[in-house]
């Protein structure tokens, strides 16, 4: 695991663009799997600058987003497919059917996880996997508990979840209590993984990753085995938890 220390989120959303630019360019067809919330949006920005100044085409890349809630339609302003939309699609231009989001409204979401997983290989794998991690240590929205060998399934959210994506929506009540997420294992197949990590609510499970054990109760730890894993973590994500 390679880590990263930078001053702050601004600084973070910069070095993470810096290595997404060098795989499009580096890649023939780049392979992305993307990530919601509000971690990657400074780095959505800025590949979109980067896609106005000329600097990198979307022309040739196919992307795979992590989850999208369940019950939700695409056109519903809080669902994931909405969100990637406003915050990076719909300004660059990557072709529609080169994007890839779980359907959260499918009438058979079993058929949907499995489908979803065919994509992915048929796609030929994620190069590079962008992810976030949440307070309680999930990636994508797969809570503590979820086994290691887990693929791309209907999951259900914890409270701590609910409520941390309660800003999101006009009251907690609205937020959605299941999502189609990618499994562990689907995580684990990208050939690369780009940990995002910003602001002191993430301390302490910055603190648990870095202690380098791998358990289920904390499915972040998983990433300790993957052979190619940087982590971009700013000043605030690595202060101590017990100075709190």
């Amino acid at each position: 695991m390679h880590v990263i220390n930078v001053k702050n989120y601004e600084e973070m959303s910069e070095k993470a663009t810096d290595i997404l630019v060098h795989r499009i360019h580096s890649l023939e067809k780049p392979v992305l799997g993307l990530a919601t919330g509000s971690t990657p949006e400074g780095l959505y920005q800025r590949l979109i600058e980067e896609y106005e100044q000329g600097a990198i085409s979307f022309k040739h890349v196919t992307t795979f987003n992590l989850d999208e809630y369940v019950g939700l339609e695409q056109n519903d302003s809080n669902s994931y497919y909405q969100f990637m939309n406003e915050k990076l699609f719909r300004h660059v231009d990557i072709a529609m059917e080169r994007i890839h989001i779980p359907n959260g409204a499918a009438l058979d979401l079993g058929k949907e996880c499995d489908a979803y997983e065919h994509a992915i290989k048929q796609a030929g794998g994620i190069d590079i996997q962008l992810l976030g991690i949440g307070a309680n240590g999930h990636i994508g929205f797969n809570e503590p508990g979820t086994p290691f060998s887990s693929k791309t399934d209907i999951v259900d959210l914890e409270k701590t979840t609910i409520q941390a994506n309660a800003r999101f929506f006009h009251s907690i009540e609205e937020v959605p209590t299941q999502a189609v997420s990618m499994g562990i294992e689907t995580i684990m197949n990208s050939k690369e993984i780009l940990l995002l990590v910003s602001g002191e609510a993430k301390a302490d499970a910055m603190a648990k990753l870095l202690a380098g054990g791998v358990s289920e109760d904390f499915p972040a730890s998983i990433l300790n085995n993957h052979a190619n894993v940087t982590v971009i973590v700013d000043e605030a994500a690595l202060a101590d938890p017990k100075q709190k």
